[in-house]
Protein backbone atom coordinates (compact mmCIF):
# COMPACT_ATOMS: atom_id res chain seq x y z
CA UNK A 1 0.00 0.00 0.00
CA UNK A 2 1.21 3.89 -0.14
CA UNK A 3 1.44 5.93 2.59
CA UNK A 4 3.48 9.01 4.26
CA UNK A 5 6.20 8.89 6.18
CA UNK A 6 8.57 11.75 7.66
CA UNK A 7 12.04 11.14 7.50
CA UNK A 8 13.62 14.12 8.81
CA UNK A 9 12.80 17.62 10.02
CA UNK A 10 13.22 20.32 7.55
CA UNK A 11 12.20 17.40 4.37
CA UNK A 12 9.02 17.13 2.96
CA UNK A 13 6.87 13.83 4.22
CA UNK A 14 7.67 11.04 1.29
CA UNK A 15 5.41 8.75 -0.37
CA UNK A 16 6.38 5.37 0.35
CA UNK A 17 5.35 1.86 -1.04
CA UNK A 18 4.54 -1.19 2.13
CA UNK A 19 3.11 -3.75 2.90
CA UNK A 20 -0.97 -3.54 3.77
CA UNK A 21 -1.56 -4.11 7.62
CA UNK A 22 -2.82 -7.60 8.59
CA UNK A 23 -5.34 -7.74 11.56
CA UNK A 24 -4.52 -9.42 15.38
CA UNK A 25 -7.00 -10.42 17.68
CA UNK A 26 -9.38 -8.08 18.61
CA UNK A 27 -8.38 -5.83 15.21
CA UNK A 28 -9.78 -4.50 11.95
CA UNK A 29 -8.32 -2.99 9.21
CA UNK A 30 -9.86 0.17 7.88
CA UNK A 31 -9.56 1.24 4.61
CA UNK A 32 -8.97 5.03 4.63
CA UNK A 33 -11.67 7.41 3.36
CA UNK A 34 -10.64 11.03 4.21
CA UNK A 35 -7.59 12.19 6.39
CA UNK A 36 -7.46 15.76 7.97
CA UNK A 37 -4.41 17.40 8.12
CA UNK A 38 -3.67 18.27 11.93
CA UNK A 39 -1.58 21.20 13.07
CA UNK A 40 -0.82 18.97 15.85
CA UNK A 41 0.50 16.96 12.79
CA UNK A 42 2.58 19.82 11.24
CA UNK A 43 4.09 20.70 14.80
CA UNK A 44 5.36 17.31 15.64
CA UNK A 45 7.58 17.43 12.35
CA UNK A 46 9.54 20.32 13.54
CA UNK A 47 12.08 20.68 16.11
CA UNK A 48 10.99 20.02 19.52
CA UNK A 49 10.56 17.59 22.51
CA UNK A 50 7.86 16.15 21.23
CA UNK A 51 8.87 15.50 17.77
CA UNK A 52 7.61 12.10 16.03
CA UNK A 53 10.18 9.80 15.46
CA UNK A 54 11.79 8.74 11.92
CA UNK A 55 9.50 6.67 9.83
CA UNK A 56 6.40 8.02 11.73
CA UNK A 57 3.48 7.32 9.41
CA UNK A 58 0.95 10.69 10.81
CA UNK A 59 -2.63 11.12 10.54
CA UNK A 60 -5.24 10.75 13.30
CA UNK A 61 -8.50 12.29 11.79
CA UNK A 62 -9.28 9.42 9.73
CA UNK A 63 -12.56 7.79 8.13
CA UNK A 64 -13.32 4.99 5.98
CA UNK A 65 -14.76 1.16 5.54
CA UNK A 66 -13.79 -2.22 7.12
CA UNK A 67 -11.60 -3.89 4.74
CA UNK A 68 -10.72 -6.59 7.05
CA UNK A 69 -11.85 -7.67 10.78
CA UNK A 70 -10.73 -10.12 13.24
CA UNK A 71 -13.24 -8.89 15.94
CA UNK A 72 -16.95 -9.59 15.60
CA UNK A 73 -18.65 -6.54 16.13
CA UNK A 74 -17.31 -5.25 12.23
CA UNK A 75 -17.77 -6.57 9.07
CA UNK A 76 -15.87 -5.75 6.14
CA UNK A 77 -18.08 -2.22 4.84
CA UNK A 78 -19.01 -0.74 7.90
CA UNK A 79 -18.70 3.30 7.89
CA UNK A 80 -16.46 4.09 10.69
CA UNK A 81 -14.00 6.48 12.86
CA UNK A 82 -11.86 6.20 15.46
CA UNK A 83 -10.95 7.24 18.74
CA UNK A 84 -6.81 6.85 17.83
CA UNK A 85 -5.40 5.74 20.31
CA UNK A 86 -3.26 2.27 20.67
CA UNK A 87 -3.77 1.26 24.80
CA UNK A 88 -1.22 -0.57 25.83
CA UNK A 89 -0.55 -3.92 26.05
CA UNK A 90 -2.38 -4.64 29.42
CA UNK A 91 -5.57 -2.45 28.52
CA UNK A 92 -5.53 -3.38 24.83
CA UNK A 93 -8.13 -6.13 25.43
CA UNK A 94 -10.46 -4.05 27.90
CA UNK A 95 -11.10 -0.93 25.12
CA UNK A 96 -9.62 1.53 26.64
CA UNK A 97 -7.34 2.34 30.18
CA UNK A 98 -7.79 0.63 32.91
CA UNK A 99 -7.23 3.88 35.47
CA UNK A 100 -10.19 5.70 33.10
CA UNK A 101 -7.10 7.89 31.82
CA UNK A 102 -8.08 8.04 28.33
CA UNK A 103 -5.74 10.17 26.39
CA UNK A 104 -3.86 11.35 29.31
CA UNK A 105 -2.57 8.18 30.37
CA UNK A 106 1.13 8.01 29.44
CA UNK A 107 1.23 4.02 28.17
CA UNK A 108 -0.63 4.63 25.26
CA UNK A 109 -0.15 5.55 22.22
CA UNK A 110 -2.14 8.21 19.85
CA UNK A 111 -2.57 6.72 16.30
CA UNK A 112 0.19 8.52 14.05
CA UNK A 113 2.04 10.10 16.53
CA UNK A 114 5.11 7.58 16.64
CA UNK A 115 6.18 4.28 14.30
CA UNK A 116 4.68 2.17 16.47
CA UNK A 117 1.50 3.10 15.63
CA UNK A 118 1.24 3.86 12.53
CA UNK A 119 -1.85 6.70 10.89
CA UNK A 120 -3.88 7.57 8.47
CA UNK A 121 -1.56 8.99 6.11
CA UNK A 122 -1.86 5.79 4.58
CA UNK A 123 -4.43 3.72 2.19
CA UNK A 124 -4.80 1.18 4.89
CA UNK A 125 -4.77 1.99 8.98
CA UNK A 126 -4.68 -0.95 11.82
CA UNK A 127 -6.79 -0.44 14.84
CA UNK A 128 -8.56 -2.45 17.55
CA UNK A 129 -12.05 -2.86 16.94
CA UNK A 130 -13.01 -1.25 20.28
CA UNK A 131 -11.37 1.91 19.54
CA UNK A 132 -14.16 2.04 16.54
CA UNK A 133 -17.27 3.93 15.89
CA UNK A 134 -20.02 3.82 13.41
CA UNK A 135 -21.17 6.29 11.03
CA UNK A 136 -24.75 6.73 10.63
CA UNK A 137 -25.92 6.84 6.91
CA UNK A 138 -26.97 10.01 6.86
CA UNK A 139 -23.16 11.55 7.28
CA UNK A 140 -20.71 11.51 4.67
CA UNK A 141 -17.41 9.87 5.13
CA UNK A 142 -15.20 13.46 4.30
CA UNK A 143 -17.67 15.18 7.07
CA UNK A 144 -17.18 12.02 9.40
CA UNK A 145 -13.31 12.65 9.01
CA UNK A 146 -14.17 16.01 10.67
CA UNK A 147 -15.48 13.81 13.80
CA UNK A 148 -11.59 14.18 15.98
CA UNK A 149 -10.90 17.68 15.78
CA UNK A 150 -15.01 18.12 16.32
CA UNK A 151 -14.43 16.03 19.44
CA UNK A 152 -11.49 18.51 20.82
CA UNK A 153 -13.97 21.11 20.95
CA UNK A 154 -16.57 19.15 22.55
CA UNK A 155 -14.18 17.79 25.25
CA UNK A 156 -12.99 21.56 25.92
CA UNK A 157 -16.64 22.58 26.35
CA UNK A 158 -17.78 20.11 28.54
CA UNK A 159 -14.89 20.82 31.03
CA UNK A 160 -16.04 24.45 30.69
CA UNK A 161 -18.79 24.38 32.64
CA UNK A 162 -22.21 25.41 32.83
CA UNK A 163 -22.41 27.81 29.81
CA UNK A 164 -26.38 28.74 29.51
CA UNK A 165 -26.28 32.08 29.82
CA UNK A 166 -23.00 32.44 29.61
CA UNK A 167 -20.82 35.16 27.55
CA UNK A 168 -17.94 33.54 25.58
CA UNK A 169 -15.07 34.66 23.89
CA UNK A 170 -13.48 32.22 21.20
CA UNK A 171 -9.52 33.43 20.59
CA UNK A 172 -8.61 31.69 17.34
CA UNK A 173 -11.04 30.36 14.20
CA UNK A 174 -8.75 27.24 13.17
CA UNK A 175 -10.54 24.30 13.26
CA UNK A 176 -10.49 23.72 17.24
CA UNK A 177 -11.66 27.29 17.54
CA UNK A 178 -14.39 26.49 15.07
CA UNK A 179 -15.21 23.57 17.17
CA UNK A 180 -15.44 24.87 20.22
CA UNK A 181 -17.22 27.48 18.88
CA UNK A 182 -20.00 25.34 17.31
CA UNK A 183 -20.08 23.76 20.58
CA UNK A 184 -20.22 26.54 22.91
CA UNK A 185 -23.28 27.74 21.01
CA UNK A 186 -25.26 24.57 20.90
CA UNK A 187 -24.26 24.25 25.71
CA UNK A 188 -26.66 27.23 25.57
CA UNK A 189 -23.87 30.49 25.42
CA UNK A 190 -25.70 33.68 25.13
CA UNK A 191 -22.48 35.33 23.60
CA UNK A 192 -20.18 33.46 21.68
CA UNK A 193 -17.61 36.17 20.04
CA UNK A 194 -14.96 35.09 17.92
CA UNK A 195 -11.52 37.17 17.68
CA UNK A 196 -9.49 35.70 14.56
CA UNK A 197 -7.14 38.06 12.58
CA UNK A 198 -7.79 36.45 8.89
CA UNK A 199 -11.20 37.69 7.46
CA UNK A 200 -12.16 34.61 5.73
CA UNK A 201 -11.66 32.24 9.14
CA UNK A 202 -13.60 34.98 10.96
CA UNK A 203 -16.63 34.69 8.29
CA UNK A 204 -15.95 30.56 8.62
CA UNK A 205 -16.94 30.74 12.30
CA UNK A 206 -20.03 32.69 11.64
CA UNK A 207 -21.39 30.27 9.81
CA UNK A 208 -20.41 27.98 12.25
CA UNK A 209 -22.38 29.13 15.16
CA UNK A 210 -20.54 32.52 16.04
CA UNK A 211 -22.90 35.49 17.52
CA UNK A 212 -20.51 37.71 16.46
CA UNK A 213 -16.69 39.02 15.32
CA UNK A 214 -13.74 40.71 16.73
CA UNK A 215 -10.77 41.50 14.30
CA UNK A 216 -8.09 42.45 17.21
CA UNK A 217 -5.90 43.66 14.60
CA UNK A 218 -8.09 47.01 14.46
CA UNK A 219 -9.30 46.99 17.83
CA UNK A 220 -8.50 46.01 21.62
CA UNK A 221 -10.32 42.87 21.89
CA UNK A 222 -11.37 43.64 25.84
CA UNK A 223 -13.45 47.09 24.78
CA UNK A 224 -15.04 45.02 21.20
CA UNK A 225 -16.28 42.27 23.14
CA UNK A 226 -17.39 44.59 25.89
CA UNK A 227 -19.03 46.98 23.33
CA UNK A 228 -21.30 43.55 21.73
CA UNK A 229 -22.31 41.59 24.78
CA UNK A 230 -22.71 44.13 27.92
CA UNK A 231 -19.47 43.09 30.06
CA UNK A 232 -16.44 41.22 29.81
CA UNK A 233 -16.36 37.51 29.20
CA UNK A 234 -17.05 34.35 31.61
CA UNK A 235 -15.25 32.37 29.66
CA UNK A 236 -12.68 32.52 27.01
CA UNK A 237 -11.49 29.48 24.89
CA UNK A 238 -7.74 30.02 24.04
CA UNK A 239 -7.58 28.15 20.64
CA UNK A 240 -4.04 29.14 19.00
CA UNK A 241 -1.28 28.32 21.08
CA UNK A 242 1.13 30.77 20.45
CA UNK A 243 3.08 32.44 23.28
CA UNK A 244 0.87 36.02 24.74
CA UNK A 245 -2.11 34.70 24.33
CA UNK A 246 -2.31 33.44 27.52
CA UNK A 247 -1.84 36.65 28.74
CA UNK A 248 -4.43 38.39 27.01
CA UNK A 249 -6.40 35.99 28.22
CA UNK A 250 -6.00 36.80 31.51
CA UNK A 251 -6.50 40.57 30.68
CA UNK A 252 -9.73 40.16 28.83
CA UNK A 253 -11.47 38.15 31.02
CA UNK A 254 -13.73 39.13 33.43
CA UNK A 255 -13.82 38.52 37.28
CA UNK A 256 -14.21 35.32 38.56
CA UNK A 257 -14.07 33.96 34.97
CA UNK A 258 -12.26 31.12 33.71
CA UNK A 259 -10.00 30.19 30.71
CA UNK A 260 -9.95 26.96 28.68
CA UNK A 261 -6.64 26.32 27.41
CA UNK A 262 -7.24 24.21 24.11
CA UNK A 263 -4.65 25.62 22.02
CA UNK A 264 -1.09 23.41 22.69
CA UNK A 265 1.63 25.78 23.02
CA UNK A 266 4.86 23.97 22.09
CA UNK A 267 6.99 26.55 23.69
CA UNK A 268 7.43 28.59 26.93
CA UNK A 269 5.38 31.34 27.89
CA UNK A 270 5.00 34.12 30.68
CA UNK A 271 2.17 35.53 32.95
CA UNK A 272 1.51 37.53 35.17
CA UNK A 273 -0.09 35.44 38.09
CA UNK A 274 -0.88 38.70 39.96
CA UNK A 275 -3.25 39.83 36.60
CA UNK A 276 -5.03 36.29 37.57
CA UNK A 277 -5.31 36.48 41.30
CA UNK A 278 -6.52 40.30 41.32
CA UNK A 279 -10.11 38.63 39.35
CA UNK A 280 -10.06 35.22 41.01
CA UNK A 281 -9.62 33.25 37.65
CA UNK A 282 -9.94 29.86 36.82
CA UNK A 283 -7.23 28.31 34.42
CA UNK A 284 -8.25 25.19 33.30
CA UNK A 285 -6.08 22.96 30.61
CA UNK A 286 -7.51 20.49 28.15
CA UNK A 287 -6.53 17.86 25.78
CA UNK A 288 -7.78 15.90 23.90
CA UNK A 289 -11.52 13.57 24.03
CA UNK A 290 -13.07 10.65 25.41
CA UNK A 291 -15.05 8.12 23.40
CA UNK A 292 -18.53 10.07 24.70
CA UNK A 293 -16.93 13.71 23.09
CA UNK A 294 -16.21 11.43 19.37
CA UNK A 295 -20.51 10.45 19.67
CA UNK A 296 -21.14 14.32 20.32
CA UNK A 297 -19.50 14.72 17.03
CA UNK A 298 -21.44 12.29 15.42
CA UNK A 299 -24.62 14.07 16.69
CA UNK A 300 -23.55 17.51 15.76
CA UNK A 301 -22.48 16.08 12.46
CA UNK A 302 -25.78 14.80 11.97
CA UNK A 303 -27.41 17.71 12.26
CA UNK A 304 -29.18 20.32 9.95
CA UNK A 305 -28.17 23.13 11.37
CA UNK A 306 -24.40 22.23 11.52
CA UNK A 307 -22.63 23.39 8.06
CA UNK A 308 -19.75 20.66 7.78
CA UNK A 309 -18.35 21.80 4.30
CA UNK A 310 -17.94 25.15 5.93
CA UNK A 311 -14.99 23.91 7.57
CA UNK A 312 -13.64 21.19 4.85
CA UNK A 313 -11.65 24.14 2.18
CA UNK A 314 -9.19 21.79 0.31
CA UNK A 315 -8.41 18.27 -0.65
CA UNK A 316 -5.40 16.75 -1.67
CA UNK A 317 -3.87 13.60 -3.29
CA UNK A 318 -0.74 11.62 -1.58
CA UNK A 319 1.36 13.22 -4.40
CA UNK A 320 -0.13 16.79 -4.18
CA UNK A 321 0.03 16.24 0.70
CA UNK A 322 3.98 16.73 0.91
CA UNK A 323 4.01 20.20 -0.68
CA UNK A 324 0.73 21.50 0.70
CA UNK A 325 1.32 20.05 4.13
CA UNK A 326 5.11 22.46 4.24
CA UNK A 327 2.55 25.16 2.96
CA UNK A 328 0.67 24.94 5.71
CA UNK A 329 3.55 25.97 8.09
CA UNK A 330 2.66 29.40 7.24
CA UNK A 331 -0.06 31.37 8.11
CA UNK A 332 -3.39 30.54 6.05
CA UNK A 333 -6.99 31.00 5.72
CA UNK A 334 -7.68 27.35 5.69
CA UNK A 335 -10.25 25.26 7.74
CA UNK A 336 -9.02 21.82 6.93
CA UNK A 337 -7.46 20.01 4.46
CA UNK A 338 -8.40 16.00 3.84
CA UNK A 339 -6.07 13.62 2.83
CA UNK A 340 -8.51 11.10 0.10
CA UNK A 341 -5.75 8.68 0.05
CA UNK A 342 -7.64 6.51 -3.06
CA UNK A 343 -8.05 9.49 -5.35
CA UNK A 344 -5.71 10.21 -8.65
CA UNK A 345 -5.90 14.13 -9.41
CA UNK A 346 -2.66 15.73 -11.15
CA UNK A 347 -4.02 19.18 -9.73
CA UNK A 348 -3.99 20.45 -6.65
CA UNK A 349 -7.86 21.88 -5.60
CA UNK A 350 -8.33 25.72 -6.13
CA UNK A 351 -8.63 26.14 -2.28
CA UNK A 352 -5.27 24.67 -1.36
CA UNK A 353 -3.81 26.96 -3.41
CA UNK A 354 -4.15 29.55 -0.63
Amino acid sequence: MRALQFHETGQPLRVIEQPSPEPGPGEVIVKVAYCGICGSDVHATEASASQVGRGTVLGHEFSGEVAASCDPDWTPGDRVIAVPLKPCDECRSLGACKDGLGILCPSNRIIGMSPEAPGGYAEFVRIHGRQLLRVPEAITLDAAALAEPLAVGAHAVRLAGQLLGRRVLVIGAGPIGLATTAFARRAGARDVVVSELDATRRERALRLGASALVDPAKSSVAAAFGDIAGGPPDVVFECVGVPGVLAQCIDVAGIRGRIVVVGVCRHEDRILPRAAIRKELLLQFVLGYTPEDFQLSLDLLGSASFEAGAMITGRVTFDELPDVFERLRHPNAHGKVLLEPFARRNEITTSTRR
